[in-house]
């Protein structure tokens, strides 16, 4: 099919070109030989009057034209993805249908396990690839890498829609023999402490710390860790502290020698939501995954 004397193929090839910034690795994700790729790359160049890219030492680079065709076209992709590709229905036990789902370790670790044990024996064909969050988490939507996002509420991009999942808390876990810590946490030793903290890759500082920064509350960092799902492991034993989501802590003090203390504040709870590109809010099948999670989200709490 042509639009305007651009053949619409070669929008796919295009799209898969600037992605991989490599004719072979392009080639190998659309099942064509790479001479194809580098003659759908040569059509490309003359259609648009620019080399699109360029070899820069081992690398290629996008040029200029490039840069600016490569949002629109994965837009255009991703439209005609929701609105053509797409079922009119789904049916969980008719498909194969493979979910990409961006989650922190923490949520892999709490509500993850959940939504597995609830789809458990029911004869669904539904498959999960969960992974791990990006620095910009509204690309991974827009690029058409994920399916859905379940992320921090002010972390969620407002350019696509949002669902409320669940709330949660803040607390502070120590051994359960710390030798300076009793049946009470105060204000005072909390600052004093020693602590363990998450450190994300993908930003400068943890949720937490943003909210404990928010109340002038500075901590000694002794530990730093890229996974929530470690500071119990990581406190147990020893004299530091972590300010960790209470799901984890409860899970945790079920296997670990902690204390799950109250933090000695106030602290604002967070909010985890889930999050759709705007163009797939009538997908059938992120439909049933957004109620499906939904469910299970009310079951935890």
């Amino acid at each position: 099919m042509r639009y305007k004397n651009l053949d619409l193929n070669l929008l796919v090839a295009l799209d898969l070109l600037m992605a991989e910034r490599n004719v072979s690795r392009a080639a190998e994700k659309m099942h064509i030989s790479q001479s194809a790729m580098s003659n759908a790359l040569s059509r490309l160049r003359d259609y648009f009057g620019d080399d699109l890219l360029v070899q820069s030492g081992r690398k290629m680079e996008l040029t200029p034209r490039a840069e600016v065709l490569r949002v629109p076209v994965r837009d255009i992709l991703v439209r005609v993805d929701a609105s053509i590709a797409t079922a009119p229905e789904f049916d969980p036990g008719q498909t194969d249908r493979m979910f990409r789902v961006y989650v922190s370790d923490y949520t892999l670790a709490t509500l993850v396990p959940r939504l597995l044990r609830r789809i458990a024996g029911r004869g669904f064909g539904v498959r999960f690839d969960f992974r791990p969050q990006t620095d910009i988490p509204q690309r991974t939507l827009e690029s058409g890498e994920a399916d859905l996002l379940i992320i921090p509420e002010p972390f969620a991009s407002p350019e696509h829609p949002t669902r409320f999942l669940y709330e949660e808390q803040f607390v502070c876990i120590a051994d359960r023999n710390h030798p300076r810590i009793g049946d009470r946490l105060d204000r005072d030793t909390y600052c004093r402490e020693r602590h363990v903290v998450m450190q994300p890759a993908m930003r400068t500082v943890s949720y937490e710390t943003v909210l404990l920064a928010e109340k002038g509350i500075e901590r000694s960092i002794d530990v730093t860790t890229y996974s929530f799902a470690s500071l119990a492991h990581l406190v147990a034993g020893t004299d530091r502290l972590a300010t960790v989501h209470e799901r984890l802590a409860i899970e945790g003090a079920a296997h670990l020698p902690i204390r799950i203390h109250p933090l000695p504040f106030a602290l604002e709870p967070m909010r985890q939501v889930m999050q759709w590109h705007v163009h797939r809010s009538n997908d059938p099948a992120i439909l049933w995954l957004r109620e499906t999670l939904c469910a299970v989200s009310v079951a935890a709490d």
